[in-house]
């Protein structure tokens, strides 16, 4: 029994070994192009960056069906990137476009998306006080600010009162 289940094991082992090492070793955006912000306004600015190219590698890029038209991704220092820029026209229309990028040795093409929007999502930055319940550091209504202050000011006279008390032997 004892061998059947080393036997098992020892299998399950290798089998796992080898799709680790059937793995590719730089996972995800080596096929793809990547499209910074994959959402954009018309007249906004757009930057594009690919690992497909090789650490060594540019490329031409081609925006012209958001009417963009062509663009330089040059190499980068970063991961071996290569890494372009454009700005969508002002009178482009909503909807969602590819942008291709073309290796400049090998010839490999790579795609990504790139949703033009009427509206900038933005991201929403919280305002006022966080509602916690009791008190709060300076929150929008001093009274609850005062009252909290003059509890704990009670708390801690109280406390050192029974301890004071504590210490002397008077007993509790």
């Amino acid at each position: 029994m004892r061998r059947i289940a080393r036997l098992l094991t020892g299998t399950a082992l290798a089998v796992a070994a080898a799709a680790l090492t059937a793995a590719p070793a730089h996972g995800g955006g080596t096929g793809a192009l990547d499209v910074y912000p994959s959402s954009v306004v018309p007249g906004g600015s757009v930057s594009v960056n690919t690992a497909a190219c090789g650490a060594d590698g540019a490329a031409a890029g081609d925006a012209s069906a958001v009417g963009a038209g062509h663009f330089t991704l040059a190499p980068s220092s970063h991961e071996g990137n290569a890494i372009g820029r454009f700005r969508v026209p002002p009178s482009a229309q909503p909807g969602t476009y590819e942008i291709v990028a073309r290796c400049s040795g090998e010839g490999r093409e790579v795609r990504g998306d790139l949703v033009v929007t009427l509206t900038s999502v933005r991201p929403a930055h919280p305002r006022g006080s966080v509602k916690t319940g009791v008190g709060g550091a300076l929150g929008p209504d001093p009274v609850q600010t005062a009252a909290g202050v003059a509890a704990l000011a009670v708390a801690a006279a109280g406390g050192t009162w029974l301890l004071h008390r504590r210490a002397r032997g008077d007993g509790i």
